[in-house]
């Protein structure tokens, strides 16, 4: 079995006062929409250049909570007509564990629009894990290397392992291929329990398979959350997801990993008891915020930022004023 480590803070919420260090730009739009989707592209969009892979969350078969299909259709076809979707097969059996399942989900999900590269279907490569504690090297799919830029385009949810999933769960386990990447992360060799890592140690084994893909592509590589339909689920979990209890909010961008996630962490905490109960109980029970202060310790960026919010002539807000009207949840 893994050793834990325990003591690292990954149940413990830090205010923004508490934080240290440079500040970071996150873009934030309350319009949830293919527009404002767009709109927010538009702001972090410059320094993607080349072959580019946007990275998403595809879901399982008819899972209600994933980002919109015409959303994504649309930013594809109006601002990245060159590009390709890219995923990675799954771990778990199910309806995506080998190439020949997951290519059938993605035409029962709709996902017929643009081209969609599964990653590791023809293999693997190993990309360096620099300054890391568990890993000096993470397996991804093969073909991630053959693009130039990396777009990550996530729907920032709850998650079963990890408490929530914003682009570093997305980049982490979403470009680890799905037998020995995903296995590093998740599972201690030589042993029956496929998810026998967990807390504090799964958080530090999953962000080091992030840092070694943005990495890869340095400053080529840009982040998109969507807080929308947010269970305290993984879209993995598809039509078993639990209820959406948490309101909508919008979307933020940025060119830091960390700012960006950090920024829905700070607008999750910053909701009415009520609005965020469910949401930080899973984070928090998880010891997800291990992921915010293990990609800080890593060099990956930064956890102060300026909210920059682009519906109001990009004034600089706080957390709390993105949860003003906050929009219900769709059922």
């Amino acid at each position: 079995m893994s050793t834990k480590k325990a003591g690292t803070g990954g149940e413990h919420y830090i205010p923004y006062e508490e934080r240290s260090g440079a500040e970071s730009v996150v873009f934030f739009t309350r319009e949830l929409s293919p527009s404002g989707l767009r709109k927010i592209y538009d702001r972090i969009k410059n320094v993607l250049e080349g072959k580019i892979a946007v990275k998403l969350h595809t879901g399982e078969k008819n899972g209600p909570n994933i980002i919109p299909r015409d959303w994504v259709r649309e930013l594809i076809k109006n601002e990245l007509p060159d590009a390709a979707i890219i995923e990675t097969n799954a771990y778990y059996a199910g309806d995506r564990d080998t190439t020949e399942k997951h290519k059938e989900t993605l035409k029962i999900n709709g996902w017929d629009f643009a081209p969609v590269d599964i990653i590791d279907e023809n293999g693997t490569e190993f990309l360096p894990v620099k300054g890391g504690k568990w890993f000096t090297e993470m397996s991804v799919g093969k073909s991630l290397t053959t693009y130039d830029s990396l777009l990550a385009l996530t729907h920032f949810k709850g998650h079963a392992v990890g408490g929530f999933g914003g682009s570093n769960k997305n980049i982490g386990i979403g470009c680890a291929d799905g037998k020995v990447g995903k296995a590093m992360i998740h599972t201690t060799p030589n042993q029956d329990d496929q998810w026998d890592i967990v807390e504090e140690e799964f958080m530090e084994r999953m962000t080091e398979s992030t840092k070694a893909t943005v990495d890869h592509f340095g400053k080529k590589a840009a982040f998109i959350n969507v807080m929308r339909n947010m269970s305290v689920s993984c879209d993995c979990e598809g039509i078993y997801a639990a209820p959406v209890v948490t309101p909508n909010v919008g979307i933020c961008a940025s060119l830091d990993i960390l700012a960006v996630d950090q920024a829905c962490i700070d607008i999750v905490y910053a909701m009415k008891e009520e609005e965020h109960h469910d949401l930080v109980e899973r984070i928090e029970s998880r010891h997800g915020l291990r992921q915010l202060s293990y990609m800080k310790e890593l060099g990956m960026g930064n956890d102060r930022y300026t909210l920059v919010d682009i519906d109001n002539n990009d004034k600089v807000i706080k957390p709390i004023d993105a949860v003003q009207g906050l929009v219900p949840f769709e059922k």
